[in-house]
């Protein structure tokens, strides 16, 4: 059923247009589409239009849809301050974000776990407030807590953190701090039963955030004794400090924490099980990368989480080498890229159950990509005939991420292309090991499980670089560094919420959404705030988040 437009040309060559609401049916010998007219509406010229405006509006109220008419609210506001001619435009300010943003901080919870706090506590300065205001910055245009307050809150619609002072940015962090066990727990409950998540994965890992200064925190001023030199994932050394981030199979965050900058990876587990017991949890698997893979961690896992799932070394680890790799078998296919095998090491309480995983693509493109290492190492070695170790050439070879696990050097100290170590590295074509303590996860489920690290991975990446820019952080003191990355956390929270919600990655949400803007109207009388005409991608994200366009008159103040 649709509104047809139909026109007819009369003998002085006018053209007049007739309105007629239509539907098609199929003629029963031709079988093709007929259009058969249901009721028809008149002269295009002389229709009625709110008799149109009135179908509209009972359409909308069936389909649970909204109906603005522009044309109304435009007589609405003349009737009301005159004509559109005497006023003039003060401004125009971001909504689209800072509305969905403001949205889902109260949609998951976090407004009602901070105004409990608050409530609790006595507490009258809207903290609650300056805490979105610094979340929604880290998604829309990331800046520092001062450039928040003084640049950022200017530029969108945010009526209700208007007000706020810069003392208010830093106090709200510093009752964050305090009650960020609490506040975390709380929201995740909520997000669990608000998107039926099923909690039986967790996977957790670590990154480090570095800071541009010189010195690491001596620890005499006892307000700052967490930034401390460590080896950056970036691969540079300077004083950072560790952020360890737990998250769903889904990514969503569980719990976050900030570790020394010193703190090596195996170290963070005790914490960790110590901080996910006191959650009771249930059922969950533990899945991690190789790095968290020690004897001391294992038993801790098996105490925090009961059931664990760690990659494993293969090529430094003996009992791996020796009976897992070399176990005959046939692999069990899942999909075109995914087999497994199980192999169970060992009898009674000290068997160990390991899950050799193989894709053929994989293995395929690293046999490809070691020929091609290998060809240039022969090209470079027929281009010194002398092939002296000592050489510069060759120290830099030897020095080479790339090149040194294929060479070596003879006892007359000339290098050679080591055929013995081209033909071990085939034995790991496409292969990863995986150890677990869970007797009844499939094979499928294990090896599906791991390849699911990598939404961490995502969540560590739009954290540092991409979205939110936790660095650099301008903070020194402990409480505020481990503040600001909360803040940072509970922004990917509400990104990977809308992200589920939209199926679309929040790099094009935010774009769909910077169609939506405020635009304030003035003259001697009146304050009018508008919305402008939502475009299609606009109402797309809006539509999927369930979340009801603004009026297009959002406001009309009378001045004095």
């Amino acid at each position: 059923m649709y509104l047809r437009t139909t026109s007819r040309k009369n003998k002085d060559g006018s053209v007049v247009e007739y309105y007629q609401l239509a539907h098609n049916e199929r003629h029963p010998e031709t079988r093709k589409p007929v259009a058969r007219i249901i009721h028809n509406f008149g002269r295009a010229d002389k229709v009625d239009r709110d008799q149109l405006v009135r179908l509209c509006r009972s359409i909308g109220r069936v389909c649970g849809l909204e109906f603005t008419d522009p044309v109304a609210d435009s007589e609405a506001i003349a009737s009301e301050t005159g004509t559109f001619d005497d006023f003039k435009i003060e401004k125009t300010l971001a909504y689209g974000c800072p509305m969905i943003i403001e949205t889902l901080w109260e949609r998951l919870g976090i407004k009602k776990a901070l105004t409990s706090i608050s409530q609790s506590k006595g507490i009258r300065i809207p903290y609650e407030r300056a805490l979105l205001a610094m979340t929604a910055n880290r998604l829309c245009e990331p800046e520092s807590k001062l450039g928040v307050w003084d640049r950022w809150i200017d530029k969108v619609f945010l009526p209700s953190c208007q007000g706020l002072k810069l003392r208010h940015m830093y106090e709200a962090m510093d009752l964050l701090h305090e009650n960020a066990a609490e506040v975390e727990e709380a929201v995740f409950y909520h997000v669990s039963d608000l998107f039926n998540l099923e909690v039986d994965l967790i996977f957790y890992d670590t990154t480090t955030a570095s800071f541009h200064i010189d010195q690491e925190d001596d620890g005499r001023h006892e307000n700052a004794t967490i930034r401390k030199f460590g080896h950056a994932k970036e691969g540079n050394w300077a004083p950072q400090v560790v952020v360890a981030l737990a998250v769903t199979r889904e990514g969503i965050p569980v719990r976050s924490w900030v570790f020394p900058g010193n703190t090596a990876d195996v170290s963070t587990v005790e914490t960790i099980r110590a901080d996910l017991r006191g959650w009771k949890l249930g059922r969950a698997l533990f899945v991690a990368d190789s790095g968290m893979n020690s004897e001391d961690n294992r038993a801790e896992l098996a105490r925090a989480c009961g059931k664990y799932l760690l990659a494993c070394r293969m090529s430094s680890v003996a009992q791996i080498k020796r009976e897992v790799l070399a176990k005959r078998g046939r692999y069990t296919t899942f999909r075109d890229n995914l087999q497994a095998k199980e192999i169970i090491v060992g009898d009674g309480e000290r068997r160990k159950r390991y899950i050799l995983c193989y894709n053929p693509k994989e293995a395929r493109r690293q046999q490809e990509h070691r020929k091609m290492v290998v060809s240039l190492l022969e090209e470079e070695l027929e281009r010194h005939p002398d092939r002296n170790a000592s050489a510069q050439w060759a120290i830099e070879l030897l020095a080479s991420r790339r090149f040194k696990r294929y060479l070596s050097v003879t006892k007359g100290n000339k290098i050679r292309i080591n055929r013995g170590s081209i033909k071990e590295a085939a034995r790991y074509d496409g292969k990863w090991v995986l150890e677990t303590n869970d007797d009844t996860i499939s094979l499928e489920d294990a090896a599906l499980g791991y390849k699911g690290l990598m939404v961490i991975e995502r969540c560590f990446r739009s954290m540092k670089r991409t979205q939110i820019k936790m660095t650099p952080m301008y903070h020194w003191a402990t409480r505020r560094i481990e503040s600001h990355v909360k803040i940072c956390v509970l922004a990917l929270l509400i990104e990977r919420a809308a992200e589920l919600e939209c199926g679309k990655p929040w790099h094009q949400i935010r774009r769909a959404l910077e169609g939506l803007q405020v635009t304030k109207l003035f003259n001697l009388n009146y304050r009018v705030l508008m919305r402008n005409e939502l475009n299609r991608k606009t109402s797309n994200v809006l539509k999927s988040l369930k979340i009801t366009p603004p009026k297009r008159v959002i406001s009309l103040e009378k001045t004095t």
